[in-house]
């Protein structure tokens, strides 16, 4: 930080710096959320958060400090750029301009997590409407606003078809909106392995929060070094800069550590707030230390470089070529325009919702013919068990006797036809299969939106 806050200076950057300590010092200072309420009012009242690497201390019971910051601030649209340099820093991809924006705030980076038996643990992974509308229309913006000719969706609809189904849906959707620029979908799989193989066949990729991770740092890495990647994190309100790459602490403060990452991102920065000019100097001036073979150990190469220096070395390079232009890699320019539009949220009118059924999990270490044989309810009950699974497997009836089985299971209840159940008919279900010893430890309720179910089906639905 402190190397790449002196560049951004000597270039003439008109920065005011507040300076807050956030992370590990703070963690082990007694707050376990890593940050003070202080800290929080110097964010709000900046509204630009350039942030260094910071550590979570190993062990349970403290959250992560990125994801708290992300959500908390509203940061819904992580922007990620993997670019190549070739041939001054190794890479197998000499062509390689990719743009990763990646879903902040949701997914399974909700971190709703539960054990629910001896043998089973959950994560919910929630998908929105808005976050997917928000993230989508963002990619878009950015790939018009940034002369991008191509926006590709990375899901798994073909398997988790409600939640990635959703995003997919909102993408094609969205994508109408924007007809001048080309929309295209990959499964996350074999998307992930075309990005690692042939990944000038991308332009902007948009995703969900997890498949984004992972694969904006596969990107960053095999563009030559993760070390590289910076990256933006915008919302409605406030936004954020930083590296890709985690903290290491073990060479902190060795004055050894490659400051790219986080300079880029200062760049990106300095675009989002109107000084252009800077972020251009100080972008072309990184490129001709990069191109005149002056690098840190990290990326050192004696066929490609001139110079190992350290981090504040690195920095004086830097600043002594401000000015200056790449000879033969490609220089950059920035106009002096308005920030990428940041989407907002138009809630719709709500959908007619119906209760159809429900999903009761139990932990049993039984099989499910005796399970089944506990879950039948009286014929005033206006429910029937029709399906039991197990890890998303039919289990009765007429499961298979060699499926493996753990002690949790899924009870499906669905509405008997001609009647209309609710709440209470739920709580009378649960009470009553309560008074015969089964242990019940999560129900999802089954709903019809409009006539559009609500659920996935089951094997035999």
């Amino acid at each position: 930080m402190a190397a790449s806050l002196k560049i951004l200076h000597a270039a003439g950057a008109k920065l005011r710096v507040e300076t807050i300590e956030i992370g590990e010092k703070v963690y082990l200072g007694g707050n376990s959320s890593g940050i003070e309420p202080t800290a929080w009012d110097s964010l709000r009242g900046t509204k630009v958060f350039y942030k260094a690497p910071i550590t979570t201390p190993e062990g349970g019971g403290y959250k992560s400090l990125n994801v708290t910051v992300r959500k908390s601030l509203g940061l819904f649209a992580n922007v990620r750029p993997c670019v190549s340099y070739a041939p001054y820093v190794a890479t197998k991809h000499p062509v390689m301009d990719i743009v990763i924006v990646r879903e902040n705030e949701e997914d399974l980076y909700a971190g709703i997590e539960h054990r629910q038996t001896d043998e089973v643990v959950q994560c919910l992974k929630l998908i929105s409407r808005p976050g997917c509308e928000k993230i989508v229309r963002y990619a878009f913006e950015y790939a018009r606003a940034n002369g991008r000719k191509k926006v590709t969706c990375f899901a798994k609809a073909n398997i988790m078809k409600m939640t990635d189904g959703l995003f997919n849906e909102v993408f094609d959707e969205v994508a109408k909106e924007y007809p001048e620029i080309k929309a295209d979908h990959f499964i996350i799989d074999i998307g992930t392995a075309r990005l690692a193989d042939t990944p000038e066949i991308f332009d902007v990729i948009v995703t969900s929060n997890l498949y984004g991770d992972v694969i904006s740092d596969v990107a960053a890495q095999i563009a030559g070094s993760v070390g590289f990647a910076p990256s933006a994190n915008i919302g409605q309100h406030c936004a954020m800069f930083e590296a890709i790459h985690g903290s290491a602490p073990t060479i902190a403060g060795q004055n050894i550590a490659n400051p790219s990452g986080l300079l880029l991102a200062g760049v990106m920065m300095l675009t989002h707030i109107g000084q252009a000019d800077v972020a251009e100097k100080v972008h072309n001036a990184w490129l001709k230390t990069i191109e005149d073979g002056v690098h840190t150990a990290d990326i050192f190469d004696e066929a490609s470089s001139s110079e190992q220096v350290g981090t504040d070395a690195f920095a004086d390079a830097v600043i002594a070529r401000l000015g200056q232009t790449p000879q033969k890699l490609a220089s950059v320019h920035y106009e002096a325009t308005a920030p990428v539009a940041v989407p907002t949220y138009s809630r719709p009118e709500p959908l007619k919702k119906d209760l159809v059924g429900i999903d009761i999990f139990t932990h049993w270490r039984g099989d499910a013919d005796s399970l089944a044989e506990q879950l039948v309810l009286d014929g005033d009950a206006p429910f029937d068990l029709v399906l039991i699974t197990n890890r998303g497997v039919k289990v009765w009836p007429s499961g298979l006797p060699e499926t493996f089985c753990t002690d949790h299971w899924r009870c499906r209840f669905m509405a008997r036809e001609g009647t209309a159940p609710g709440n209470k008919d739920i709580v009378s279900a649960l009470s009553t299969l309560a008074g015969r010893g089964v242990d019940f430890v999560k129900t999802e309720h089954l709903y019809e939106f409009d006539g559009k179910l609500g659920y996935s089906l089951g094997q035999g639905q």
